[in-house]
């Protein structure tokens, strides 16, 4: 099977494919049902109750699924009413699409799945006021009994493959952790600039941290899933934990790469070392696919053979050179025989699901990974500021569409004018780099998905033909629009065409034509907004995710220390210290890709966040490495009296945070220079590793010093 065959074999298997499927099959049923009785007129607006229901369907366990499509229902109900209404009153109507732009907005301090809620109750607005039903309560209560229909089409799907979800969300959480691993290839690859390889860790250490909590969401927040006493949830469960634990040993591997390569520059090592990395991280890959279309892994490389093979070649460079960087190689190497130990737990818990040598005694002790989203109204009125980007971002949407509003009820812009306003609603995001991506997205794919939509109804006048064209659409279209938005929009404007082409609402080519006009204004519009109305720009806010990161930092070396001076330090205390590091790291890698997005002189300090990230990754892998070190080699002695190098650590950055509270440069003193001396070389190693955190803990108070001024 060939490569692009193999691909979209797996899309066809993916839950994006399967929630396109869902989705498709509550929104074109009830519209053929109708028809079919001839009632096409009522099949509508049910068919827009399960589209708006589906939006609140994001992943996660089946309870929250279930109330946030309730939750939807009632919204879409309350305010299809209150829009039927009042959009006789154009006054009335006006002040509601301020109000209403305001509220559901203010709703992301909630989260995501209220951010969703929100955006339904918008949409639903904006169609009351283009179609205008002739009797609101009939539409209302049909659109209402669309979305029950989508609830329970949602919950026969969740009941026939209760466990599909969970499975994506962990194929693909391990596979952006097989991209994480093969980056860090490139740093033995001498071809490869250290910092542009930097810079793409980063970034990818952002998307594993954003799949791993939405793995978390879904497998620890759901008692039934951690709780169940059935094989296949245990092992994915115990997939997860090993791939999390995976993650942190692919992370600490992480030494002084410019010295190992000029080390083994002139050996056949770098290219041996990076196969094998690309190797696993193939492996690791398909591991992920056989977990997401619930297939059995196949090795294709036999990775315990060529590790024996770097082995004996390290072994050889060792005896031939007496430089410490072939003690590091054997560190590496180690980690490396960790890792594919990791590969074999997993493997054994798909092939043999009922194994009962693993417990799940720390059910308990994993719920603590999952944040507790609060709903209570403090949360709201707290963010009633202009110092909250939520409250600006409310504003901003607020007053770009009562401009809207006004613009379209004061020039004729064509029957479906309120295409303007819903256009300024799905494209304007908080942050500015958002709002221009989205923009240019949504821009592409309606002009290009017009134009196709225009030749396929010029050509095509076979109604069976147009109504199979209908389904492909609407499933590129609601398949994609998680992962490709360009093409997701490409699917949905000839699906949107091909609709009004059944309902008989006019000519393809006018209505393409006004859609994307209506697009355009829409557009230019939601990027007026977000660069002048109370622009939130990434600059202003990174100092806040930079303190979050040294306070995380600072938790995480006092684990380690407590450790090396013998004080007990549970391993899921540990590991809560280790993820808040990372969670850390990804909202400010995020936010510094956001702002490099942003105009040229929105930018600031471009070059020293980029630092503090290298130097905050650099820590961290260190961290893990030290603590790998501690746990794996028991004969290590007297290691307690090296905590005085952790100790200056955490003091240094103390000072970090200080100095960004105050936004005073903090004075540091020189750093201890003292020869080492230990008992073995393993003591040696570990006091090097301990010094290098010192020394780095020093560079990242320095570099979040020269962000603040």
């Amino acid at each position: 099977m060939s490569e692009k065959a193999w691909t979209l074999r797996r899309f066809f298997l993916s839950e994006y494919f399967a929630d396109g499927v869902r989705i498709t099959v509550g929104v074109i049923l009830p519209v053929l049902v109708f028809s079919l009785l001839g009632q096409l007129k009522l099949g509508i607006p049910v068919s827009m109750g399960a589209l708006l229901a589906s939006l609140s369907d994001a992943p996660g366990p089946v309870k929250h699924k279930r109330a946030s499509i309730l939750l939807c229902i009632a919204t879409v109900l309350v305010v299809a009413l209150l829009t039927g209404l009042a959009v006789q009153n154009k006054v009335l109507m006006g002040v509601e699409v301020l109000l209403f732009s305001f509220l559901f907005s203010m709703l992301a301090v909630y989260g995501n799945r209220a951010i969703l809620i929100g955006t339904a109750g918008l949409l639903i607005m904006i169609l009351v006021m283009g179609l205008n039903p002739e009797n609101i309560f009939v539409f209302s209560g049909l659109v209402a009994g669309g979305g029950f229909w989508y609830l329970l089409l949602s919950s026969l799907f969740s009941g026939i493959l209760p466990y599909r979800p969970a499975q994506h969300a962990l194929g693909e959480c391990i596979r952006e952790t097989a991209t994480f691993l093969k980056l860090r290839a490139g740093f033995y690859n001498p071809e490869i600039d250290l910092q542009e390889n930097y810079r793409k860790v980063l970034i990818q250490q952002t998307v594993v941290s954003e799949k791993q909590d939405l793995v978390r969401d879904l497998l620890l927040r759901s008692r039934q899933l951690v709780k169940e006493t059935t094989g296949y949830s245990k092992a994915l469960l115990l997939t997860f934990v090993d791939v999390v634990d995976m993650y942190e040993q692919i992370s600490a591997i992480h030494f002084d790469y410019e010295a190992i390569r000029k080390f083994i520059g002139n050996s056949s090592l770098p290219d041996k070392i990076g196969h094998f990395i690309q190797g696993m991280g193939n492996e690791l890959n398909e591991i992920g696919w056989a977990i997401q279309s619930n297939a059995r892994f196949k090795a294709r490389h036999d990775l315990n053979h060529e590790l024996q093979q770097l082995k004996l070649q390290v072994a050889q460079l060792r005896k031939s050179t007496d430089t410490d960087n072939s003690v590091v190689l054997e560190r590496v190497l180690i980690n490396f025989e960790h890792l594919l130990e990791r590969f074999s737990h997993i493997q054994s818990y798909f092939e043999n699901p009922q194994r009962n040598d693993v417990a799940l005694g720390q059910e308990l002790e994993y719920t603590k990974f999952v944040a507790q989203q609060e709903y209570d109204g403090k949360k709201f009125i707290d963010n009633l500021t202009l110092d909250s980007s939520i409250f600006r971002h409310s504003l901003r949407v607020a007053i770009a569409s009562g401009f809207s509003y006004v613009l379209t009820i004061t020039f004729n812009l064509g029957h479906h004018s309120y295409w303007v306003l819903l256009t300024i609603i799905v494209i304007l995001k908080p942050a500015f780099s958002l709002t221009k991506q989205r923009n240019y997205q949504r821009l592409v794919g309606t002009v290009v998905g017009g134009a196709a939509g225009v030749l396929i109804l010029s050509i095509v006048k076979e109604q069976t033909v147009l109504l199979v064209l209908l389904v492909i659409f609407m499933l590129g279209t609601f398949s994609l629009q998680r992962i490709n938005y360009v093409v997701s929009v490409m699917f949905m404007t000839p699906f949107i065409l091909i609709a009004f082409g059944f309902m008989g609402g006019g000519s393809s080519a006018n209505i393409a034509q006004e859609r994307i006009l209506d697009t355009l204004l829409g557009s230019a519009i939601a990027f007026i907004a977000s660069y002048t109305l109370f622009p939130n720009w990434e600059s202003d806010k990174l100092s806040f995710f930079i303190k979050d990161i040294l306070k995380a930092n600072i938790a995480y070396l006092q684990k380690l220390r407590d450790s090396i001076a013998g004080t007990g330090v549970s391993t899921i205390d540990y590991k809560l210290a280790r993820k808040d590091v990372y969670v850390y790291t990804a909202n400010l890698s995020a936010a510094f890709q956001r702002m490099i997005s942003e105009p040229k002189r929105k930018q600031k300090n471009v070059e020293a966040i980029h630092s503090f990230l290298v130097l905050n990754h650099i820590l961290s892998s260190n961290i893990s490495s030290v603590a790998s070190l501690i746990q794996t080699n028991p004969q290590l002695n007297n290691v307690a009296d090296y905590t005085e190098h952790l100790d200056e650590a955490l003091r240094v950055l103390q000072q970090g945070v200080a100095q960004i509270e105050l936004k005073q440069e903090a004075f540091l003193p020189n750093l201890n220079t003292t020869p080492l001396t230990a008992s073995s070389e393993n003591n040696m190693l570990l006091k090097e590793q301990l010094i290098f955190i010192q020394k780095v803990s020093y560079d990242i108070c320095k570099a979040s010093g020269a962000i603040i001024n």
